[in-house]
């Protein structure tokens, strides 16, 4: 097992994200040109990307005009703004303030919510009608506000609803006991809390719910699982001759795989150029939301309505990843760099891992008259990144195999966010995990941004479902069924629904591109299993989560149209987001489209999740078809093991 360090050589590429040393000049320039106080915060510092036309103008060795794109927020104010500085001229570029808007919660915020709710008297009189002694074991997460009403107008304040858990000891699993029905109200501008909610004691939950090594004992010190199963031996990934991709500043290349890794703030891991033997498939890819909604109207979950992504942003809570850990076998790194308020670099080590995974057959056929049997393994490039959310572990993962296939999953692990019942109660909204503990029932929704661009940028998507065909002399004994296609021609069509019924799917075609059947070269976009929502849209916060109506939607490209939900959807009543981007009804076909995939992980808890969750998968494909003459990984070597061929 073996970690590659980053290549320290660059290659100055217009899509290369910045550096620790330009987030810094970035900030100070801005603050230079602006004048800014230090009630000025900065909220993202990110690469500014050029326009995709200018990308594919561009060739190595022109000119690169670095930008950064800077998210502001000034506190004397509460205005939020938005700004593009040149680092290699030293302009500004652009200034933009946004009213009535409210940017994600920053990493300061985060933690200074902690002590600004210990020390309300309150609070510390709250938990104290709970037997609560020591304060000092209370673990308080900020969670986003949600909407609840006109009092939570992003234009009014900037708030957050805190919800509070208690250890029984330093280091112990505080998730156990949450303190229900206590919901607090802090205004993250002044810093103080402007409202204290108690609906009333439960008691807490009478048992540990620890999960490490040296916490799992009940009371009497009695081992609660046979710790550790003896039987487990050891496995390693060997590969003498070292990986088969090679790594040159950000620009991957692997197989016939050539891609670029980007990573930001808010998006976290985003691919750029994914291109099969030169050849471009998607010119861009990157989560653009996830979204948590609870599905129980107690207190303290009704508030849990979030969209991590848009309301924090999943780069900054990038785990540093640990060899033999989160990645095992011959491993590059990618180090994340994000900001403070201040506006200096924080370098995320080893926040992207990429390395190569054995994922058993690729082809096989034997020729039972000869006995001759021929069989390729299949291999898959593997590039991951681990967020922590206060409880939960997102792990987001993008698979490139060796036919062509891109996958992309998302793994779900951690916490549950739990809640707290008096001693016999079932909960009607959740699933009892442990006496007087429960998981409340939730939904998590995850929406990927694909800028397509099959064999160039004239695309065009199609809707393919499997129909019967109609019965009569063509069809007699009525077996027969056939694919029909129907155009997504504009935005008013672009909001499109799943169907398993036909096994609907859909195909990103590029007409100008022809295969040696003369049919035009395509991609096609396969859903995985999903949940619908199973809120209704009279649900109070049903608007802000408008992307989650669809399974796919299509728009023209925009860039400035990134996000699922809308920029900024932290307080926001809705309607913002994709459902509104539709509304320009521009033209979709042979053009430069955007392929939106939302896609659903219902989650009823069960007993099996606590005290922290087995992982859960939802995911998608993009299957080449028509892209290849035959069998792309038909050239493929085949296995030489020390036991004999395989073919």
């Amino acid at each position: 097992m073996t970690a590659l360090s980053e290549n320290s050589t660059r290659t100055d590429h217009p899509l290369d994200p910045l550096t620790a040393d330009e987030v810094t000049a970035a900030a100070a320039l801005l603050t230079s040109l602006r004048r800014l106080t230090g009630a000025a915060r900065f909220v993202f510092v990110s690469l500014h990307e050029p326009a995709k036309a200018d990308l594919l103008a561009w060739s190595p060795g022109d000119p690169v005009d670095r930008r950064a794109e800077i998210v502001l927020y000034d506190r004397s104010t509460r205005t939020t703004s938005e700004a593009v500085v040149s680092l290699t001229t030293g302009e500004l570029v652009s200034w933009r303030d946004r009213p009535g808007v409210q940017p994600p919660i920053t990493a300061e915020e985060f933690v200074s919510t902690e002590d600004i709710v210990r020390a309300d008297p309150r609070w510390q009189e709250a938990m104290r009608r709970r037997g609560v002694t020591d304060l000092t074991l209370a673990m308080i997460d900020p969670w986003a506000s949600s909407w609840t009403g006109p009092e939570d107008d992003p234009a009014r304040r900037r708030i957050c609803r805190p919800l509070t858990w208690m250890r029984s000891a330093p280091g112990e699993h505080g998730y156990a006991r949450p303190v229900e029905g206590l919901v607090v109200t802090v205004d993250l501008d002044a810093g103080e809390v402007v409202d204290v909610a108690d609906h009333g004691v439960v008691p807490f939950p009478p048992k540990p719910g620890n999960y490490e090594a040296e916490w799992i004992h009940d009371p009497d010190n009695v081992p609660v699982v046979p710790w550790l199963r003896p039987d487990v031996r050891a496995w390693d990934v060997h590969q003498p001759d070292g990986p088969s991709f090679t790594v040159d500043g950000t620009a991957v290349s692997w197989q016939k795989w050539g891609l670029r890794i980007g990573f930001t703030p808010r998006e976290g891991l985003v691919l750029h150029q994914i291109a099969y033997a030169g050849r471009p498939i998607v010119h861009r890819a990157g989560l653009a939301e996830m979204y948590v909604p609870y599905g129980d109207p107690a207190p303290t979950h009704r508030i849990k309505n979030v969209f991590d992504q848009g309301e924090y942003g999943v780069g900054w809570l990038a785990n540093p990843l640990r060899l033999g850990c989160d990645c095992v076998g011959h491993i590059h790194y990618f180090d994340g760099v994000v900001n403070d308020q201040d506006g200096q670099a924080v370098v995320i080590p080893n926040a992207v891992c990429m390395h190569e995974e054995d994922v058993g057959i690729g082809w096989k056929h034997t020729d039972f008259r000869t006995g001759r049997v021929e069989v390729r393994r299949r291999r898959r490039l593997v590039l991951s990144t681990i967020v922590t959310v206060g409880n939960y572990e997102y792990g987001y993962f993008w698979y490139l195999y060796t036919d062509g296939l891109i996958e992309y999953e998302v793994k779900m692990t951690g916490v549950i966010s739990t809640g707290a019942v008096a001693p016999g109660v079932d909960p009607a909204h959740g699933t009892l995990v442990a006496p007087g503990l429960y998981g409340p029932h939730h939904q998590h929704f995850f929406c990927v941004r694909m800028e397509m661009s099959v064999d160039g940028p004239a695309n065009t998507v199609y809707e393919l479902d499997s129909v019967p065909s109609p019965a009569g002399p063509e069809n007699p004994h009525g077996n027969a069924w056939e694919v029909r296609r129907t155009p997504v021609r504009s935005e008013a069509e672009g909001a499109r629904d799943a169907d398993a019924s036909v096994a609907r799917h859909w195909r990103i075609e590029n007409p100008s591109a022809l295969s040696a059947l003369g049919k035009p070269t395509g991609y096609l976009l396969m859903p995985g299993v999903s949940a619908p929502p199973i809120y209704p849209t009279t649900a109070l916060f049903a608007p802000r989560a408008g992307f989650t109506r669809h399974q796919v939607w299509v728009t023209a490209q925009d860039r400035s149209q990134r996000f699922a939900a809308g920029d900024y959807p932290l307080q926001h009543p809705g309607g913002d987001g994709l459902p509104a981007y539709l509304e320009a009804d521009r033209p979709l076909t042979d053009t430069d489209v955007v392929v939106w995939y939302s896609m659903g992980a219902h989650h009823i808890v069960r007993p099996e999740d606590w005290p922290v969750m087995p992982v859960s998968t939802v995911g998608f494909m993009l299957k080449p078809s028509g892209f290849f003459d035959g069998n792309p990984a038909l050239d493929y070597p085949p296995s030489e093991p020390s036991t004999g061929v395989c073919h």
